[in-house]
C-alpha cells in the first residue's frame, strides 16, 4: 500500500481534481464537508426527532422481572442512540440505526406479550436489530412519547435508505472520526490517527502517515479537523486500481467522454443494444460535477461512484426483482425452507420462541415448520419433543405466522405441521388456524373442484397451506366418502420415527420403531388440500400409486443415498411432486447440512436451521436472493420435464449441455474489518472463490494472501472454472484471515446464484457471517463468462 500511495503523490499533484473536492469560488480546492452537517439538516425539521435529540427516560424490559429505566438520547449526527443507567454511574452504551432492521408497535414480542397486563400496548415499541442480536424491547412514560420514538426511529431509517453512496461514505468517514476522536475535543492529533490507522486495518510507517497527516493538516495546527479529516481518508483511499480502467479509457486521462464511456460499456462490462442511451443515464445518475454533466463527460469521482452502486455491483439489478415466471405448479420451484423454526439456539436444551418465526419469515422463508404437542389446560405447544427446549402456544406461533406472512413475500406460506395431539387438541389447532388466519388459511382447493394437478405461487398469493397428515385423500372431500366423520387414523409418519429409522441404519440406537397408527380429527385433516404428508416408499411405488398433492420428508441422509443410488430418478420424481430434505437428528448443535446437494436433484422443501451461520446458510441465501427475495426460485427447465432425463452426476449426457468457463480476477479489496480483537492485529487477507453446484463443478481456488492490508489489499490474481451446469451453479466469495499456524478466521463473504451475475469490472459488496451488509467493505473483480471450447 505504502508504495502505491508513495508513486501516487509523486507522479501527480492533482489528487484534488481526482477525489472530488468541491472548487470554491476563489478557486482554490476544499474537501467536502462531512456528512454530519447532512444529517443535521435532515433532523433539524422534525419534530420527533428533536425529542428524541433531547433524550428520554424509558424502560428496557428483558422479562416479567426485568425491567430497568435507562436514559435513551439521539446523537447530534442523526445516526447513533446513546443510552445509560441511571444507577451504574457512567455505564453507558450505543448503537448505530444502521443497526436496526425494524420498529415493532406495541405487544408484538414475546417479552412485552409477558407483561401485558401491566402496561398498555400503546406504550410499548421493539427495536429489532439486523442478524442475530437480540431484541431491545422498550416501554415510554406515555403512548405519546412512544410514537415520539417509533416514528422517529422509521425515519431516521428511512433517511439511511434514501442515502447516496457518497452520503454512505461520508456517514461511514464520520463514524471513525468520532472512534479516534478520544478526548471528544473535534480535532485528532497526530497519536489519534496512528491508532485509528491501526483500528482501520492499516499498517503504515510512521514516517509515510506522518507525511499524509501533514499534508492534510491545512491549517497547520497540528490537528486535523473534519474537512481535513476527510481529505486525509481520501488521499488514503486513493483507488490506483480503479484510475488505471479509467485512464486506459479516457481520451485526455482526466475525464471520460460520451464516446469514451460507451466502449467501456460495451467492451468491458458487455451491455447491449441501448449502450448509448444508458451512457447518459450513468452520468446523470453517478457523476457529481455539474460543469462534467454539462460536457456530457464523467470523471473519475462518478467513475468510481457508478462502480461502487447497485448497478456497478457483481449481482444484476434485473435479477432482484420478480423476473421469473410464477404461474408453474408449486413443484416446479426450489422453496426457500425452514427447519423446527421455533428453536432460537441447539436442539436439546435451546429456547423455542415467536421469534424464529418472525425471523425466517421476514427473510423470506416460505415453508415453516411447526412441532405440536398436547399442553396443559388444553392448549397446544410447540417445542422439540422429548427434549428440554422451552415450550410456546401454538396459538401465539399462528399468530405471528398470520402477522408475518406476507411482509415480504406475497406468495404461499407452507405451514409443515409435526402433529403429536390427541384429537381433542388437534381440534383446538383447527380452531386457532380457522378464528387467528381467517380468509389467509387456505381451507378448500381454489375453485372448489377436484384438482388435477398442484396450483402455482401466483395462483397462492396471500395464502397459508397447511402440510400435514391427512384422513383419506382429496377426492374423498369432494365425493362426501372417507372415514369416520370425526376422525380417522393414518400411519404415523413424522420426524421423529424418520431421525429413529435413520439411527438404526447407523446401529447408534437399537430399538425396534413401531409405525404406530395415529387418530386425527376430521376439523384438522380437512384444513390438509394440496400437501398430504405420506411416507415414501419407493420412487416406481410413488410413480404408479403417488397423488400429486403427497409430499414425502427425507432425511439428509436418506435423501443422499437416493441421490447416489437412482438420482435420475429422483429428479423425475421431484417434477411431479414436492420432496421435504431436513437435517438428521444427530445434528443436536442446530448444525446444516449442505442444501445444494438437494437442490441438484430438484428438491424443494430443503428446510435448514435459520438460526445458525455458515456456509449452508450463505448458500440458502444466495439462491433465494434473486427473484425479489419472495422465497421461491423456478427450477431449471431439464428438471421440470418429466420426459426429460437429468443426472445430477453426468450432466454432460442431458440435451442441450453447454459447459462454461468463468474467469475471475480478483483485483483488490476495499475496508474488510477487523477480525482479531488484538489492537495491534492486522488482517492478511486471501479471497477464495467457491463453486457449488452439481458434483462434477464443485470447486474452490484461491488467491495468494496480502501481508498486513485489510484496508487496500491489491491481488491482480485470477481464478479460472469449468462449470457444466451454470444454471445450478452459486458462486461464494470468501475473505478470510491468513493465519499460518492456525485455522483462517472469518473476515466476509458474498453468494450469488451464477444466473445472476453480471460481466465486467464489478464491486462485491461483503456481508458478515450473519448475512449482514458491512459496507463499506468490499471487492473488486473483473469477470469474464464464455462458453468451453
Amino acid at each position: 500500500m505504502r508504495t502505491l500511495l508513495q508513486q501516487q503523490h509523486a507522479d501527480r499533484q492533482q489528487q484534488s481534481d481526482v477525489i472530488g473536492d468541491v472548487p470554491a469560488a476563489d478557486g482554490t480546492v476544499r474537501p467536502e464537508p462531512m456528512a454530519s452537517t447532512a444529517t443535521g439538516l435532515r433532523v433539524s425539521g422534525d419534530d420527533n426527532l428533536q425529542s428524541m435529540l433531547v433524550g428520554t427516560v424509558m424502560r428496557k424490559i428483558k422479562s416479567r422481572t426485568w425491567k430497568k429505566q435507562r436514559y435513551f438520547k439521539l446523537q447530534d449526527d442523526g445516526t447513533t442512540i446513546w443510552y445509560k443507567s441511571k444507577k451504574a454511574g457512567n455505564a453507558h452504551s450505543t448503537f448505530s440505526v444502521s443497526d436496526v432492521e425494524a420498529v415493532r408497535e406495541g405487544h408484538q414480542s414475546e417479552v412485552l406479550l409477558s407483561i401485558a397486563d401491566e402496561f398498555p400496548a400503546d406504550r410499548c415499541f421493539t427495536l429489532v436489530f439486523r442478524g442475530r442480536r437480540g431484541n431491545l424491547d422498550l416501554v415510554a412514560e406515555s403512548a405519546e412519547e412512544a410514537q415520539s420514538w417509533i416514528k422517529g426511529m422509521r425515519k431516521l431509517m428511512e433517511n439511511l435508505e434514501n442515502m447516496g453512496e457518497r452520503e454512505k461514505l461520508d456517514q461511514w468517514i464520520c463514524d471513525w472520526f468520532k472512534k479516534a476522536d478520544k478526548n471528544h475535543d473535534g480535532r485528532m492529533n497526530f497519536k489519534e490517527v496512528q491508532d485509528l490507522l491501526k483500528m482501520m486495518n492499516v499498517d503504515m510507517n510512521e514516517h509515510h502517515a506522518h507525511r499524509l497527516f501533514t499534508m492534510a493538516d491545512k491549517s497547520q495546527s497540528g490537528t486535523l479537523e473534519d474537512d481535513e479529516f476527510v481529505l486525509f481518508y481520501k488521499m488514503l483511499t486513493q483507488r490506483e486500481d480503479v484510475l488505471r480502467v479509467f485512464q486506459e479509457y479516457s481520451a485526455d486521462g482526466q475525464k471520460l467522454s460520451e464516446g469514451d464511456l460507451e466502449d467501456f460499456l460495451r467492451e468491458e462490462q458487455l451491455e447491449g443494444d441501448d449502450v448509448q442511451q444508458h451512457v447518459q443515464q450513468v452520468i446523470d445518475r453517478y457523476e457529481p460535477s455539474d460543469t462534467a454533466k454539462l460536457l456530457n463527460a464523467m470523471t473519475f469521482d462518478g467513475f468510481l461512484m457508478y462502480l461502487g452502486s447497485a448497478e456497478g455491483s457483481i449481482f444484476n439489478p434485473q435479477r432482484r426483482r420478480v423476473f421469473q415466471d410464477m404461474n408453474q405448479p408449486l413443484c416446479h420451484y426450489f422453496i426457500s425452507s425452514s427447519h423446527n423454526t421455533y428453536l432460537m439456539e441447539d436442539q436439546l436444551r435451546g429456547q423455542s420462541s415467536v421469534e424464529g418465526y418472525i425471523r425466517a419469515l421476514s427473510r423470506g422463508c416460505r415453508c415453516v415448520e411447526v412441532d405440536c404437542w398436547d399442553g396443559t389446560s388444553g392448549e397446544p405447544i410447540v417445542y422439540h419433543g422429548h427434549t428440554f427446549t422451552s415450550k410456546i402456544l401454538f396459538k401465539d406461533v399462528v399468530t405471528a405466522v398470520g402477522n408475518y406472512a406476507f411482509k415480504v413475500s406475497e406468495y404461499p406460506v407452507i405451514l409443515s405441521i409435526e402433529n403429536h395431539c390427541s384429537v381433542e387438541q388437534q381440534r383446538v389447532m383447527a380452531q386457532h388456524l380457522n378464528n387467528i388466519l381467517g380468509d389467509k388459511l387456505l381451507r378448500r382447493t381454489l375453485d372448489g373442484k377436484v384438482p388435477v394437478g398442484l396450483p402455482s405461487p401466483q395462483d397462492l398469493r396471500g395464502k397459508i397451506l397447511v402440510k400435514a397428515k391427512k384422513i383419506g385423500g382429496l377426492e374423498g372431500t369432494f365425493s362426501g366418502m372417507g372415514e369416520d366423520p370425526l376422525t380417522g387414523e393414518v400411519s404415523d409418519e413424522d420426524e421423529a420415527a424418520e431421525i429413529d429409522e435413520d439411527n438404526l441404519h447407523r446401529e447408534s440406537v437399537r430399538r425396534r420403531v413401531k409405525r404406530s397408527k395415529q387418530r386425527l380429527s376430521k376439523e384438522l385433516s380437512d384444513y390438509v388440500i394440496y400437501c398430504k404428508s405420506v411416507h415414501f416408499s419407493s420412487f416406481k411405488h410413488s410413480r404408479i400409486h403417488s397423488k400429486f398433492y403427497e409430499v414425502a420428508s427425507f432425511t439428509e441422509s436418506k435423501a443422499r443415498k437416493h441421490l447416489k443410488e437412482t438420482g435420475v430418478d429422483f429428479v423425475h420424481h421431484n417434477s411431479r411432486h414436492l420432496t421435504r430434505v431436513y437435517p438428521t437428528g444427530f445434528r443436536t448443535d442446530s448444525s446444516n447440512f449442505n442444501p445444494q446437494e438437494m437442490w441438484n436433484a430438484g428438491c424443494q422443501i430443503v428446510a435448514l436451521n435459520f438460526q445458525t451461520a455458515g456456509e449452508a446458510m450463505d448458500l440458502n441465501d444466495g439462491l433465494f436472493s434473486q427473484n425479489s427475495g419472495c422465497g421461491f426460485v423456478l427450477k431449471p427447465g431439464f428438471m421440470r420435464e418429466a420426459e426429460r432425463r437429468f443426472d445430477p452426476e453426468a450432466p454432460q449426457n442431458r440435451a442441450g449441455y453447454r459447459p462454461i468457463v468463468l474467469t475471475v480476477q480478483v483485483i483488490s479489496g476495499q475496508q474488510l474489518p477487523k477480525v482479531n480483537i488484538k489492537e495491534d492485529s492486522i488482517v492478511d487477507p486471501l479471497v477464495r472463490v467457491e463453486i457449488h453446484g452439481v458434483p462434477v463443478d464443485q470447486n474452490k481456488q484461491e488467491t495468494r494472501y496480502i501481508d498486513n492490508n485489510g484496508f487496500n489489499p491489491v491481488w491482480y490474481d485470477t481464478l479460472r472454472f469449468t462449470i457444466h451446469s451454470p444454471e445450478l451453479a452459486l458462486v461464494r466469495f470468501v475473505v478470510e484471515d491468513y493465519d499460518k499456524t492456525s485455522k483462517n478466521d472469518f473476515v466476509g463473504q458474498f453468494t450469488l446464484p451464477l444466473s445472476c451475475m453480471q460481466q465486467g469490472y464489478r464491486h462485491i459488496h461483503l456481508l458478515s457471517r450473519d448475512g449482514t451488509s458491512i459496507p463499506p467493505s468490499s471487492l473488486f473483480v473483473h469477470i469474464r463468462i464464455s462458453e468451453l471450447d
